[in-house]
């Protein structure tokens, strides 16, 4: 092979390798893992020069540095900045909104995989420059969306199919959590829980080999050691458990207050008369404000974690903080301010877990390990919650910490706290959550995903039984007989649905030969039938006959024009289903080849 081979023709070797050899998916990911790990470590590189030349140091950190600042300076750092991610948001993002985790957990369920390029690097600028301001926002929520973004673009440039698209998808997020908290088990854990949705054979080894290469690269950089210093902590007595398990009922209720504190701060600033572009400054006056008593509430907030961790916090202070942290987080993220929910509900559950622990020595002293030992447990009771990711979030706690001392009673509070939110909430996750409020349902499991993921359009067939509504009802009567399924449509003059006509529908005087020139189809058509559009998924397609008890269904243009352009019958759907279920168990199994159709 000479070196003189032009790009195109590499690529086109490459995609041939894809077909069946095992080993290129292995390097794919490998090149994937890197990328996002080098894309985190910029990203992070980012905010400590954005937070530079805002607070004058690039620490991460950030409450030790605004203590030695003026109100004012802590007042207008998160003001100005609010000023700047607006117009970045305004003239970089489609749609003029942040995109987040969310919307990666929307691309590897409903788009294939598939990730805008572009809009995905100008959210992770907008991201780093939100955290470096001071925004009380997340900083691992972006990271997973930029290392999604990456994994997409490499799955784009070599045009693979839906299932290795998700793959290539799968690849970057886990790259990017476990270079974001040098936590490899955890990212490919967090990759499969949270964005893919399930656990497949064949994507488990080329994510988990992404995932320590994010790690790996991670390591080289920043070092080896885990986010939080923790003592050593002690389970003082089994008594303790029912006191861990109200822990995290407590938390699951924060982590509901938390949520739908951000969804009303949004839908607040949504009614207000004012232009998307400025309400993050209006967002970052309030958090300055905040800020101007409690600097503590500033970025990301790991220094005060730390510091709940650690137990160096007094009762009143813990319990002033974590009211401050969630309305500064809402605040943030509810004003515009691009960021992750993950770092804020970490130190939320942290302050919670330290004030509940205060509580609990106060009341029984001789039972209590401390109220350290009870932030560890709120920070994982509270995180699950709000993720939804009970499995994953246990992990990354204690690759965070280094310490698995406390792991059934971090469990038991994971698991009260995940119930008590899904029951009340009626969401798996924050993330699901968002996207229902968008109109976006992903319910119903893996199956149900892939319905929504097959459209109309895929399945319909030319609507061959069509009648204009001036027939006569001789021919009508002579065509019901002959026509699949029985049924007509009648279409008005330009092919607008007019209605259908089933041999049910006719009554015993539509029978009668001396009506056959005075009636005709419009007459004994059923107006306004039931009709999908073109773009509809499947899934909507089946509650749809179900709704109306029709197992054949027009398609039209829209719901205006209702230009008939087809129709669709129950077993086209089933069918469709059926094929694309076999393929993807197949897939899961790693029973197929690497190339998969478009």
């Amino acid at each position: 092979m000479g070196l003189s081979l032009r790009p195109s023709r590499v690529l086109m070797r490459l995609r041939r390798l894809l077909r069946n050899d095992q080993l290129v998916l292995g390097l794919l990911a490998l090149a994937v893992g890197a990328l996002a790990g080098g894309a985190v470590i910029a990203f992070r590189e980012g905010i400590s020069l954005v937070q530079l030349l805002f607070f004058g140091s690039g620490s991460e950190r950030l409450f030790s540095v605004a203590a030695d600042l003026p109100w004012w300076w802590l007042l207008l750092a998160p003001t100005v900045g609010g000023l700047l991610v607006g117009l970045f948001i305004r003239y970089l993002l489609p749609g003029g909104r942040p995109l987040a985790v969310a919307d990666v957990v929307e691309a590897s369920a409903m788009r294939g995989g598939r990730v805008p390029f572009v809009a995905g690097i100008a959210a992770a600028v907008v991201s780093a420059l939100s955290i470096g301001v001071g925004a009380s926002v997340g900083r691992e929520g972006p990271a997973v969306h930029l290392g999604a973004t990456l994994g997409a673009g490499v799955a784009r440039r070599l045009h693979l199919g839906r299932s290795l698209s998700r793959t290539m998808l799968g690849c970057g997020v886990a790259s990017a959590v476990a270079a974001s908290f040098n936590a490899p088990i955890a990212g490919a854990l967090f990759a499969h829980e949270v964005v893919v949705g399930h656990y497949g054979i064949s994507a488990f080894a080329p994510v988990v080999i992404a995932a320590v290469t994010g790690t790996v690269i991670s390591r080289a950089w920043f070092g080896d050691f885990p986010a939080f210093i923790v003592p050593d902590f002690q389970l003082v007595s089994p008594w303790e458990f029912p006191a861990f398990a109200g822990l995290g009922l407590v938390g699951g209720v924060v982590a509901i207050a938390f949520m739908r504190g951000i969804a009303m701060t949004e839908e607040r600033f949504a009614s207000l008369r004012l232009p998307v572009a400025l309400r993050p400054m209006v967002g970052g006056f309030a958090v300055g404000t905040i800020a101007a008593v409690f600097p503590q509430v500033l970025g990301v907030g790991y220094e005060t974690t730390d510091d709940a961790l650690r137990g160096a916090l007094p009762l009143g202070l813990l319990a002033a903080l974590l009211v401050a942290k969630l309305v500064a987080t809402a605040l943030s993220l509810g004003s515009g301010f691009a960021g992750g929910v993950f770092s804020p509900s970490i130190a939320i559950g942290a302050l919670l877990g330290g004030t509940y622990g205060h509580l609990a020595t106060l009341l029984a002293p001789e039972l209590s390990s401390g109220p350290a030992a009870y932030s560890l447990v709120g920070m994982g009771a509270v995180a699950a919650a709000v993720l939804g990711a009970p499995i994953s979030t246990t992990l990354i706690l204690f690759e965070l910490t280094g310490d698995y001392t406390l792991t059934v009673a971090v469990m038991v509070a994971v698991v009260v706290a995940t119930v008590v939110t899904q029951q009340l909430l009626g969401h798996p996750s924050y993330f699901h959550w968002q996207l229902e409020r968008r109109g976006m349902s992903l319910r119903g499991g893996h199956e149900a995903r892939l319905l929504s993921a097959l459209k109309v359009r895929d399945v319909m067939k030319p609507a061959i039984q069509v009648v204009p509504n001036g027939m006569g009802l001789r021919e009508v009567r002579a065509m019901l007989q002959r026509v699949p399924f029985g049924e007509l449509f009648v279409v008005a003059p330009g092919g607008r649905l007019y209605g259908t006509i089933t041999l049910a529908d006719l009554s015993e005087a539509a029978f009668d030969p001396s009506l056959d020139d005075l009636v005709n189809a419009g007459d004994a058509a059923r107006l306004h039938p039931p009709a999908l559009l073109a773009d509809d998924d499947l899934g909507t397609a089946m509650q749809l006959m179900a709704t109306a008890g029709e197992e054949h269904i027009a398609v039209i243009d829209d719901h205006d024009g209702q230009r008939l352009l087809g129709c669709v019958h129950q077993s086209d759907v089933l069918l469709a289903y059926n094929r694309a279920l076999i393929t993807v168990r197949a897939e899961e199994r790693g029973e197929r080849g690497l190339r998969r159709p478009r």
